[in-house]
Parts: structure tokens; C-alpha cells; sequence
């Protein structure tokens, strides 16, 4: 994993520089701070605002890895997908943070870790959704502004229930993780790839496939565990195409076997396509709230069977397949105004 690396995959000509790289870079979400900190790495010349603009990217990195650290000893919940997989780069090769992924035990962790974070940031958006049906998994994510919000991306920690959440149908929510750090890393992996139109991974995907090329995988135990979780066409077709990238390493055994596991996987696909799936139903903000400190989950209310309030110890929402009407939003809050009342 170096410069060369970043050349190729951003299909730039070494001949024309640095700066055409960091140009196409900039084409990219986040990946302007991986390569300011691969150029570093190398010696390359730049003035005071690149070195700004990755002092910056690494102060945040740093913050998200304390953030974490802080609400696993305080709530429980823990770092999956990027922030582990950030280990796996070479010293002084910053990956880029989108944001700070993490899975809750219960509910009542999640919102645990939601009022610390509501508590200590200057949060400005809180998005709930939930997922599945009875019993029901929650998502929330949470942002707030960065030190310069014109230039830098917003902070954004999304925290769940579900570890892995699935396509809505014929992959299932599976709520937990548990497999050494970097078969973790490499399920998360193959777990992105469910979701969505079926493009070739990006820059960063593949960088973290390359991080993962030296690991000590055991290679049919971790295509079982790919398997159990799901997961072994989309594991298959990231290796497949990395490996016209990058050489596969420890990873090479573990493509071979997962061999065995498409075609099952594939029919199991056809028959759970017949069962309708249940589509995350996401929340219409209707108002912050003084923070709740004695609700350990949030509350249904159902006022009308085509409505549906989600009250949560820091802001109540309505649940709406689309996006909520002006006059329906407007009967939301008289409903909960009436349930102020009763309180």
C-alpha cells in the first residue's frame, strides 16, 4: 500500500505529479487526506494549507478513535468497519473517516452513547431509522459541524443495534459481530457491497482490502463464517476484483474457498425473494427535546393507523415511508402536544 498504489487506482500518470494526483483526489469523498498523508510519507513539498488541511484530517481521525474509546468504557457499544479497518494501514497512511461507525448491545446502550455524544457536541442533526419488524433494530446518526464546515467534511457517528443490517429482504438483519478483528474487517467489507447499484468498489474499499493482504486468515474458517453471515457472493466478487489491483496475499486462500459457498448461497437468495422483507422506516424530525435521562429506549405511539411517533430520550419523529406532508406533520405535533399534556 503506497503512492504507486494511489496512482493506479485513481488512474493517474505518475509523469504529470503530485498535485494531478491530489486533483483527482479531490473528485473523491475524503480521499484528498490519504493522499496528503501518503505525499508526506514520501518527502513531497507542500505549503501551509495542505499541512493544515491534514493536521486537520488527523485531528479528527484521532478524535473519532478517543470517541470511541470513551463510549466503549462508558456505554459498551464498540468501533466496527472503518475505524478498525484504519489499524490495518501502514504508519503515517491516514484512511479516510467518513465517520465513526458503531454497534450498541441494546438499545438501551445506544441511547446511552446518543446523549453523551448530544451532551458534549454542538450536534445539529440527529437521524433515527429503524429496521425490521418485531423485534425491531434502531439506527441513529448523529453530526455536527467541523472546525472549518465549509472546507472539512461534517462529524457524523451513526450507531445501531444491528450490526449488519442486510438489503431489506433476501440478506436478513444479523445484529451481531463476532469473529477476530480482522475477519470482522473483512465481513464489514463484504457487507458494503450488498447495498445499492452494483458498481466496482471505490479507491478506499480496495486500499482496505490491501491492508488486510498479511493477515493471519485460515482460510475455510473464514469463508464458513462468510457464509454463516451471508455474505460469500459479495466477498467473492470484492476479491475477484481487487485481485486485478492488488496481490491478494493470506486473502488468496480464502477467495479459493469460498468457492463452495456461491452456489447455496445464491439459492437461498431465490427462495427468501418469495417472503416479503420489511424496508427500514425512517423518522420526519418533528422537534428536539430536553434530553430524557430516565428512557432507556424510545416509545411507539400510534395515534391513527397511518401514524406512526417515535418518541427517543433527545428528539421525537414522525415514521413515514416518504417524506412527511406539511398537514400531516402539523397533526403529528397537535398528538404530541396532547401528550405532553398527560405526562
Amino acid at each position: 500500500m503506497n503512492t504507486a498504489l494511489l496512482y493506479r487506482l485513481l488512474d493517474a500518470d505518475p509523469a504529470d505529479g503530485p498535485a494531478e494526483l491530489l486533483h483527482r483526489a479531490r473528485a473523491r469523498h475524503h480521499l484528498p487526506h490519504l493522499v496528503l498523508s501518503a505525499l508526506v510519507r514520501d518527502g513531497v513539498r507542500m505549503g501551509e494549507p495542505a499541512r493544515a488541511e491534514l493536521r486537520r484530517a488527523r485531528e479528527r481521525s484521532a478524535h473519532y478513535a478517543a470517541l470511541a474509546a470513551g463510549l466503549a468504557r462508558a456505554t459498551g457499544v464498540r468501533a466496527i468497519r472503518g475505524l478498525p479497518l484504519a489499524g490495518y494501514y501502514p504508519s503515517g497512511l491516514l484512511r479516510p473517516l467518513d465517520g465513526l461507525d458503531l454497534v450498541a448491545a441494546d438499545e438501551a446502550a445506544l441511547w446511552q452513547a446518543v446523549v453523551r455524544l448530544v451532551t458534549d457536541h454542538p450536534v445539529e442533526h440527529i437521524d433515527v431509522s429503524l429496521l425490521g419488524d418485531r423485534p425491531h433494530h434502531t439506527a441513529v446518526t448523529v453530526h455536527w459541524p467541523a472546525e472549518d464546515p465549509l472546507v472539512d467534511p461534517w462529524y457524523r457517528v451513526h450507531l445501531t443495534t444491528a450490526a449488519l443490517p442486510g438489503d431489506g429482504s433476501a440478506v436478513p438483519v444479523r445484529p451481531y459481530l463476532v469473529a477476530d478483528e480482522h475477519v470482522e474487517c473483512l465481513i464489514a467489507l463484504a457487507e458494503s457491497r450488498l447495498r445499492g447499484p452494483a458498481q466496482p468498489p471505490g479507491p478506499v474499499t480496495l486500499l482496505d482490502v490491501a491492508g488486510l493482504t498479511h493477515q493471519p486468515f485460515e482460510p475455510a474458517e473464514t469463508a464458513a463464517v462468510l457464509a454463516a453471515y451471508r455474505l460469500a457472493p459479495e466477498a467473492a466478487a470484492l476479491l475477484d476484483h481487487a485481485a486485478g489491483h492488488l496481490p491478494l496475499g493470506t486473502l488468496a486462500a480464502v477467495r479459493a474457498a469460498l468457492a463452495p459457498e456461491l452456489a447455496p448461497e445464491h439459492r437461498r437468495r431465490t427462495e427468501a425473494a418469495t417472503t416479503p422483507g420489511f424496508p427500514a422506516r425512517r423518522g420526519t424530525l418533528l422537534r428536539r427535546t430536553v434530553i430524557r435521562h430516565t428512557w432507556d429506549e424510545a416509545r411507539l405511539l400510534s395515534p391513527a393507523p397511518d401514524t406512526v411517533l417515535l418518541l427517543t430520550p433527545v428528539a421525537d419523529y414522525l415514521l413515514t415511508p416518504a417524506p412527511a406532508n406539511p398537514p400531516t406533520r402539523t397533526a403529528a405535533l397537535r398528538v404530541l402536544h396532547h401528550w405532553d399534556t398527560l405526562c
